[in-house]
């Protein structure tokens, strides 16, 4: 199912952007086999695999890279593959004897993705780094937060999943199509630091145009304006307001009653501290539920703060199946929407074992393939 089914993908098992690069290909319809270490590295953040959702929806085996036999069964696979994607350091890849030069002789038309924090090249590219450090290069994190607070850190969201994972799909998927043409592969060279810089390039015209103050929570949509902001409501949960067009924000005003032309205009900043107290009161009079009573659905552009556990229940992603139930654990559905090659649920992540292996090698490797990494000790 899905717009990729014709795609077939190794992605060499890492952390962060690599595996969620890895599901989306996969629940898009690629046919993707991770492959992983024989004993997983505890990293302080194990648990039971049904809960590991980046794992989710491909072939899972277990190879010892450090073994010449196992290299060999990784590079019968790219013969196959269509895209291969890795997360290490630079340089690991090729002291493996799986670098770009090596696939390339054995497949031409592979399209080798690599996603690291810092790039390939640069005088940060060998040291250590996680989505934090790399989103605080840009200019991101210091642009993101209240006023007078020190800057606010986004999860890991904009970094290893929107400026990493993102553009390595993009980009694999760019050179696939491209090498379907030209009969050619290459490498893609996907880096965080990269990838949020780009997701930046609106602020970069801002601030040309003197648009944009570096003093963070001083801006339009960065909490600096009293008409994109957060909001604490009587019962201490919070609702969002964004009505950043005229008409929008008028009818806020409406919603609310207040007095346009006593409240001031919507783009005076001074005025900002004085609109945003102003709403900051009203919006204590009220619960969550009350003022999603009065707004949600409108233009004024509305909805809840809502916790992980609470969105599954919101009718809005109810109807959509948004989140979904999959081996009783919540979890969002595959996107995006297709209309014509749709997607079906994600499946729970595999387990590393023999039968697991074999299974998921048969769809690669022929039978004599199969018997031979056999003899050799490589699968079981």
């Amino acid at each position: 199912m899905g717009p990729l089914a014709h795609l077939k993908v190794i992605e060499m098992a890492g952390l962060g952007p690599c595996p969620m690069c890895a599901m989306l290909l996969a629940e898009m319809g690629a046919q993707v086999i991770r492959i992983d270490r024989l004993q997983e590295i505890d990293l302080g953040l194990k648990r039971p695999l049904k809960f590991d959702l980046l794992k989710r929806s491909r072939r899972t085996i277990g190879l010892d890279l450090k073994n010449a036999d196992s290299i060999g069964l990784v590079l019968d696979l790219v013969k196959n593959a269509d895209i291969l994607i890795e997360g290490f350091r630079p340089g690991v890849m090729e002291r493996l004897g799986l670098g770009p030069e090596t696939c390339h002789k054995v497949n031409p038309k592979l399209a080798y993705g690599r996603i690291t924090g810092w790039g390939q090249d640069g005088p940060l590219s060998q040291a250590a780094g996680h989505d934090l450090n790399y989103i605080a290069l840009t200019g991101a994190l210091n642009a993101i937060g209240q006023k007078s607070q020190s800057p606010s850190i986004p999860l890991n969201l904009l970094g290893d999943f929107g400026g990493g994972a993102l553009y390595l799909a993009m980009g694999v998927l760019a050179a696939t199509l491209e090498a379907q043409r030209s009969g050619l592969g290459q490498v893609v060279d996907a880096s965080i630091v990269d990838g949020v810089s780009s997701l930046s390039t609106m602020f970069y015209g801002f601030m040309a145009a003197g648009m944009w103050s570096k003093e963070r929570g001083s801006n339009s949509i960065d909490s600096g304006s009293h008409f994109c902001n957060v909001y604490e409501c009587a019962d201490e949960r919070f609702i969002s307001i964004s009505p950043v067009e005229a008409r929008f924000h008028d009818l806020l005003l409406v919603k609310l009653g207040i007095d346009k032309n006593t409240f001031g205009d919507q783009m005076d900043t001074k005025e900002w501290p004085r609109m945003k107290q102003v709403l900051t009161d009203i919006f204590k009079t009220k619960t969550q539920q009350e003022w999603c009573d009065l707004l949600e659905g409108t233009d004024v552009c509305f909805a809840p703060v809502l916790s992980f556990d609470q969105a599954h229940t919101h009718p809005h992603m109810v109807e959509r199946q948004t989140i979904v139930e999959v081996d009783g654990v919540l979890q969002p559905n595959a996107f995006p929407r297709f209309d014509r090659t749709p997607l079906g649920l994600p499946t729970p992540p595999e387990s590393i074992n023999a039968k697991n292996t074999r299974d998921a090698l048969s769809a690669w490797l022929n039978a004599e393939q199969l018997k031979h990494y056999a003899t050799l000790g490589v699968i079981t």
